[in-house]
């Protein structure tokens, strides 16, 4: 049972929450919301191999995410709901990776769960990709305010989830106008519910990255999976300064400020996967833009690629051009292979590669050893 002290002031929490969900697609389909700063993966150049030995048509990249098994390597990340202009966008999406086999995570659940009727912005995935993975999602600081199971279970029984995504988000709840920054306590509520709930969690940044403590107090919490969700793709700080209204220069200022707060995502998705050393699945995202995105993300240990914010203007359109635009990325993440002669997703992993600039300097600072065992590993020298 939701907690709530009224059912008139409950009614306007869910008007607010809905709201702002809406604001939140507009604002990321028609304003300029990307970090200025890099992802860091054009610092990472995967070694072309002339003679691959291999034919592109036999490159496989198939896998396993938490015992579900897809055609690629990719999950549309946590995007929308919570609002019925959302219900197409979700559904074309969910259309889209029906076809492919892929995953899908929809965005924060909290405006359904908080408000039945707006429901079926998200249970439209499901009737729409019956067979995929797909993950549900509530935020980190509701955890802190007082969610347990029983709205944990209502966000993943509203789509049938396969997993149960948390999002971090403290960098935007610290500049949003009406922004929750309760984290206090959030790691103990997340082990209460790793242990009652069925359903594997995943743990997810939204654009400032995870770095290697964090990823090991989430391990400790019980979680089942990382995304890293780095900084180079969205800016929810960003977003923020676009909704701040006029007049509210502190929060408005606060956003400029942090619009580039955070871990590169090549930065975040080494310094967490190699840590993690294959314990948990690591997804990298975060201004994932291309195949050779998703390989070279691949190369530096992540088991998937997250792609959101480029699927959103596809999906307002149709399931078609959402299905296009997720079939160019796999064309391309087996080009890169192709072209590297790794003919499965085990072999990328091993792909020899480059390190420079701005990333190399971050991974020396690091995680400095880790680095030195990569090289070695990886005959990759200075």
């Amino acid at each position: 049972m939701v907690k709530t002290q009224s059912k008139t002031k409950s009614k306007a929490k869910d008007t607010l929450t809905e709201s702002r969900k809406l604001e939140h697609i507009r604002i990321c389909l028609e304003s300029e919301v990307e970090s200025s700063i890099p992802t860091g993966f054009d610092d990472i150049t995967l070694v072309h191999n002339a003679v691959p030995e291999l034919n592109l048509d036999d490159v496989d990249v198939r896998t396993t995410f938490l015992g579900y098994e897809l055609q690629a390597p990719l999950m549309v990340t946590a995007m929308t709901g919570g609002h019925q202009e959302a219900l197409p966008l979700n559904k074309h999406i969910a259309k889209a990776v029906e076809s492919l086999g892929l995953a899908m995570g929809v965005g924060s659940q909290r405006a359904a769960v908080e408000d039945a009727s707006l429901a079926d912005s998200f249970t439209v995935t499901r009737e729409h990709a019956p067979t995929a993975f797909l993950v549900g999602n509530i935020g980190a600081p509701q955890l802190s305010l007082g969610w347990g199971v029983d709205e944990a279970q209502t966000a993943i029984d509203m789509i049938t989830a396969n997993a149960l995504a948390i999002h971090f988000n403290a960098a935007q709840e610290a500049v949003q106008p009406e922004g929750e920054a309760t984290f206090a306590g959030v790691l103990r509520s997340l082990k209460q519910l790793a242990t009652k709930l069925s359903t594997p969690l995943i743990a997810k940044e939204t654009g400032a990255g995870l770095s290697q403590s964090s990823a090991k107090a989430l391990m400790a919490a019980g979680v089942k999976a990382l995304d890293v969700a780095g900084l180079g793709g969205t800016s929810w700080p960003k977003v923020e300064v676009e909704r701040a209204k006029p007049g509210d220069t502190m929060k408005a200022t606060l956003g400029r400020w942090f619009t580039d707060w955070g871990i590169p995502t090549a930065v975040a998705t080494f310094e967490v996967a190699y840590h993690v050393k294959k314990r948990i699945p690591v997804i990298a995202s975060g201004g994932i833009r291309t195949g050779i995105d998703i390989a070279k993300a691949i190369a530096i240990g992540a088991d998937l690629a997250g792609v959101a914010l480029p699927v959103l203007s596809p999906a307002v359109i149709d399931a078609q051009a959402v299905q296009l635009f997720l079939a160019s990325l796999i064309h391309g993440l087996k080009a890169a292979m192709f072209l590297v002669g790794a003919s499965n997703l085990k072999e990328l992993a091993q792909a020899p590669l480059v390190i420079t600039g701005q990333t190399r300097e971050w991974l020396e600072y690091r995680v400095y050893q880790e680095l030195v065992e990569f090289q070695a590993d990886r005959r990759i020298h200075k």
